[in-house]
């Protein structure tokens, strides 16, 4: 019963309290064996709150201890939320990288560990607890994007993250949408955002509680003309939530969620092309449009205070569109002088629709005088993905996704999933626990369809099935610090893409594997009073069975590119996180005056350790090339001032160079390959909080004006280089009642 108190009360002060006591959130232990029931989380606002936190060992029912863990509040991180700024938003979170491709927050690119940030590609991305990706285990590119001011918390774990939520490298990222206001029936939220370049962004809420009902539903509307010419977007989102509590030990939630944008892609640059003017477009006919829709059902059921289940259906269906004229940067999309009109663009269109339920059960237990808790559980899914490629487009300039010629590839992908896992916390002292836990995945995926204007069929199965395990240790060594370490075995399922011949030479090898590696982690983490907050580890990934093309010869010695496994990297380093509260270390707990100095650091030293790659016909040896879009130094560092109801942010943020590509090319004539130079940009913020209910925030995007950029490409929506936002302002008004 100890337990059970220690987690309930633990998961309501970690909502409800001021920073400058929450430094103590890690895990206190009590004598107490008094029964709890769990109660409604009750939120309260504060001008100012611990932005990033510590998961605690168990947080529904799922298990955290012995894993690197963050819990960020994206309202208490001073950050630009209106266009879901990752840098800001993430900036106490050590390791993250993000691709900055526009300012218009409609995408969410991280990556961490080594792993590519395009479109969270690694990243097994969830929403309030069920997956968003728009097919994990073949087409994993996140193309949901939620307004981040309708997210109560983050939670995300690295590594370990494997074992209980399943495919990925960079680790399980789950956004929590906020729920109806506990304590009174109706409530309403409004923020309006106005910018540079034509921005502006209004997001609406409602919630409440009636009865045994908890309702929450937003809706948020961003447009805008863009920093670069042609970069025009216009993006909505829905959401809605309604939960019945039909005891106070269990209760049924129905959810939706829709997002739709359309976006102007201005293209991609060459170096020089950049160097002359990075805000220049050379494209005014590319679009792109993904529809996406989540349905949900929750249900959660308490069967006594020591066995709690949850179990999640969800289903995502919709599509991802493109219409382009897709070339290098130095070939100008101009009028045909043969046709008299411009070329006509290519059509692209994916259809996603997928349906899964996972259900996990927490349950406490003693075996003798050791204290456990068992998470286990399964996951059952079904995905299709209808891929139409290559189609001949309109020869017009608005968005019109029409063909006047077949599509040149037409392709039906389909993946079943089984998963069952478990992980036991043996509590076997008071301050020391050991956290061992495995799973185990049975993928059956395959694909039927034609390539090359319905010339050349095409088949692929790949049935296969594996374990995976891992281990973790937590030692407390003080109230308010711990040491944890966890290995735990990883995978990533090999991408559609990827067993696609791009043409009727290319072959896919029958026995291409997943990747599959592990993930080492050892860390220290605490606070001391409420004066300072630290998280510092060193982490190993073993990224095996890397996936791309070689050169090989058929029996008459001609050549072909072969599809197989290439060889294997690994990424090692540091992860540092700290804060400081200037105030406290000279005068105590001063909850209305703060100054607080943050820093969060990751080195990342990523290589091949085998492999090879075909450049140009020839197999090229990449052992000891780093690989492709990791930066070895990733460094924020922000000033915050409080002042009663006022604050101020100043962040740095510095990213080092890296490469696009796994040969490590310096430079290109048009741009698609070569360095991404290391960039370090200022952002600020100042918020006003007045009469209980209103708030005035502002800041600056790029303070100094940096021309930079921070992926190359070479394919959508490239390719080439895509510049950053320059300097870019907002000013938003909110209201909550």
């Amino acid at each position: 019963m100890k337990l059970i108190r220690m987690f309930s009360f633990s998961i309501f002060f970690l909502l409800i309290q001021h920073p400058i006591f929450a430094q103590e959130n890690l895990q206190n232990k009590t004598n107490d064996t008094i029964p709890v029931n769990d109660l409604q989380e009750v939120i309260v606002s504060s001008t100012l709150r611990d932005s990033v936190q510590f998961l605690p060992e168990i947080k529904g029912v799922s298990v955290f201890a012995g894993k690197k863990t963050n819990l960020i509040i994206p309202s208490a991180t001073q950050a630009n939320l209106a266009q879901n700024v990752v840098r800001q938003v993430f900036a106490k979170v050590p390791g993250l990288t993000s691709w900055d491709m526009d300012g218009t927050g409609t995408q969410l690119n991280i990556g961490a560990r080594g792993t590519d940030s395009h479109r969270s590609i690694e990243m097994n991305m969830r929403q309030n607890g069920y997956v968003t990706n728009s097919a994990i285990f073949g087409y994993p590119e996140n193309h949901y994007t939620l307004p981040l001011e309708a997210v109560q918390e983050i939670q995300y774990v690295r590594g370990s993250a494997a074992l209980q939520y399943g495919s990925q490298y960079g680790g399980m990222m789950n956004f929590i949408i906020k729920q109806g206001d506990s304590t009174k029936p109706i409530s309403v939220e409004s923020n309006q955002t106005a910018g540079s370049n034509g921005f502006y962004n209004s997001y609406n809420a409602v919630g409440g509680t009636s009865g045994k009902i908890n309702y929450y539903a937003y809706y948020d509307n961003r447009h805008g003309n863009g920093w670069r010419p042609s970069q025009a977007f216009d993006y909505h989102a829905y959401y809605a939530n309604m939960e019945y509590r039909f005891n106070n030990k269990g209760s049924i939630a129905f959810q939706f969620s829709r997002m739709r944008y359309v976006q102007q892609i201005a293209g991609g640059l060459t170096d020089a092309q950049f160097a002359q003017n990075p805000k220049q477009s050379l494209r005014s006919r590319n679009f792109f449009n993904p529809e996406i829709n989540i349905p949900a059902i929750i249900f959660k059921y308490a069967f006594s205070p020591n066995t709690k289940l949850q179990i999640i259906s969800n289903a995502l269906f919709g599509q991802r569109n493109s219409v382009q004229f897709i070339n290098i940067p130095n070939i100008a999309d101009t009028v045909n002088k043969q046709l008299g009109t411009y070329n006509p663009r290519q059509v692209d269109r994916d259809y996603y629709s997928s349906f899964s339920t996972e259900a996990r059960l927490l349950h406490l237990y003693t075996i003798g005088k050791i204290k456990s808790t068992l998470a286990t559980g399964f996951r059952l899914s079904s995905e299709v993905t209808r891929r139409d490629q290559l189609g001949v487009g309109t020869t017009g300039s608005d968005f019109d996704l029409s063909l006047v010629a077949p599509y040149g590839t037409m392709l039906r992908f389909h993946t079943n999933n089984a998963a069952v896992f478990a992980e036991n916390i043996f509590q076997i002292t008071p301050k020391f626990s050991v956290i061992p836990g495995f799973r185990y995945e049975l993928i059956q995926s395959d694909y039927t369809g034609v390539i090359n204007h319905a010339s050349v069929p095409v088949a692929y199965n790949g049935n296969r099935s594996f374990p995976l395990f891992g281990t973790g240790l937590q030692y407390q060594a003080s109230k308010t610090t711990q040491l944890y370490a966890n290995i735990s075995q990883e995978y990533r399922p090999y991408l559609y893409s990827q067993i696609t011949p791009a043409d009727r030479v290319d072959i896919i090898d029958p026995n291409l594997k997943d990747s599959k590696g592990y993930d080492i982690s050892l860390g220290y983490r605490g606070a001391i009073k409420n004066i300072l907050q630290f998280d510092v580890n060193v982490f190993r990934v073993y990224y095996g069975n890397r996936v791309g093309l070689i050169t090989k010869n058929d029996a008459n010695g001609n050549p072909f590119l072969y599809t197989t496994n290439i060889g294997n990297a690994v990424a090692k380093g540091i992860e540092a996180y700290g804060e400081i509260s200037l105030v406290s270390l000279w005068n105590g707990n001063n909850k209305q005056k703060d100054i607080r100095l943050f820093n969060s650091l990751a080195y990342t030293h990523a290589r091949y350790v085998t492999g090879k790659l075909n450049a140009n016909g020839v197999n090229v040896n990449l052992t000891g090339n780093a690989v492709e879009h990791v930066p070895q130094w990733v460094n924020k560092t922000g000033l915050l001032l409080l002042f009663h109801r006022f604050t101020t942010t100043l962040q740095y943020s510095y990213t080092d160079k890296s490469y696009n590509d796994a040969l490590n090319t310096v430079s290109s004539a048009n741009g698609v390959t070569g360095i991404i130079p290391s960039f370090g940009l200022w952002d600020w913020t100042v918020g006003y909080a007045f009469l209980n209910h209103y708030r005035v925030t502002g800041g600056i995007n790029n303070l100094l004006n940096l021309n930079y950029f921070s992926q190359r490409i070479t394919f959508y929506p490239g390719p080439g280089i895509l510049p950053a936002d320059g300097r870019t302002f907002y000013i938003s008004f909110s209201v909550k009642m």
